[in-house]
């Protein structure tokens, strides 16, 4: 309260400065809730988890994106925490393309492996399929993928969506020892055991892939029951192959069957797109799993 014997210069002055401090008041009342939302996710968050996938030919870590695919990798890391990876081959290698695996046992007659329901396609999150980063392989239905993935050792950007198409799911990226990845991509390939083309004549094998980090909060796996085995007319996972023209469909299968013929594909028969197969060859044959055992693949 303002003494009465103040004079009106004062009295002002006294009003002036209550003034300015009651908006200084007011102001730091206003920003400390805006504070605290912006320091609060950071000082919540936590890394991208990562992976160390190990092969007979070294190692090398994935950063995984669960805020741009959470359902890719959720699925992924329920195969990484049964151990399923465990001694499955890098079946498929095209220089200057991509390398691909995380399907098939690393032991004749190299069988594919039971996996669990396919995953939502989730293309469409903005990650491009640049050098090193990791994708979803699956067939022509562009929700088919399941355990099988693979990594781009050049840009290949016609894996990516277009609004005509369906692209494959980006959800990670190899940050550590790219240079393993490289030399995977450089090895001889060509018909190995069930596999008519574009496998290593001699067997890479992932040996395990381990959790690096820890989840963030939700995209820890649910069940951690081993992957079902995957009905008659599921879709399995397999192949990069040629892209569909429209949302519904990608061109091209190739058999998943280790025991049908075809011209270039992994899983035993060939996938569209005109891969020829033998040693790295460099015609690009996008990732696509399989068509059911016995149907050969369509012509591009």
């Amino acid at each position: 309260m303002l003494d009465r014997n103040c004079t009106w210069p004062r009295r002002r002055a006294f009003i002036t400065a209550a003034t300015l401090l009651a908006a200084v008041a007011l102001g730091l009342l206003r920003a400390a809730p805006a504070a605290a939302q912006t320091t609060s996710p950071a000082q919540s968050a936590q890394p991208n988890p990562d992976v160390r996938v190990t092969t007979n030919m070294g190692s090398f870590v994935i950063e995984l994106r669960p805020n741009r695919a959470p359902l890719t990798v959720a699925n992924f890391l329920r195969y990484v925490q049964t151990g399923f990876y465990t001694d499955t081959l890098i079946h498929r290698v095209v220089a200057n393309f991509v390398i691909q695996g995380g399907g098939h046992e690393s032991t004749a007659p190299y069988a594919l492996k039971p996996t669990g329901p396919p995953v939502v396609n989730e293309s469409g999150n903005g990650l491009e399929n640049k050098r090193g980063t990791v994708g979803l392989a699956r067939g022509i239905d562009p929700d088919s993928g399941t355990s099988q993935f693979y990594i781009n050792l050049v840009d290949n950007p016609e894996l990516d969506p277009l609004p005509t198409r369906w692209g494959y799911t980006v959800f990670g990226k190899v940050i550590q020892g790219m240079s393993v990845v490289q030399r995977i991509g450089l090895v001889p390939t060509g018909a190995f055991g069930p596999f008519k083309s574009e496998a290593p004549l001699k067997p890479v094998v992932i040996e395990s892939v381990t959790l690096v980090t820890p989840l963030q909060p939700g995209t820890t796996p649910g069940s951690s029951a081993a992957p079902a085995t995957p009905s008659a007319t599921a879709a399995p996972s397999g192949q990069p192959a040629a892209p569909a023209a429209a949302p519904a469909s990608a061109a091209g299968s190739s058999t998943e069957s280790a025991t049908t013929s075809g011209t270039g594909a992994t899983s035993g028969t060939g996938s569209a797109g005109g891969t020829t197969g033998s040693n790295g060859s460099k015609t690009k044959t996008p990732p696509t799993p399989a068509s059911p055992p016995g149907t050969p693949p369509p012509k591009p």
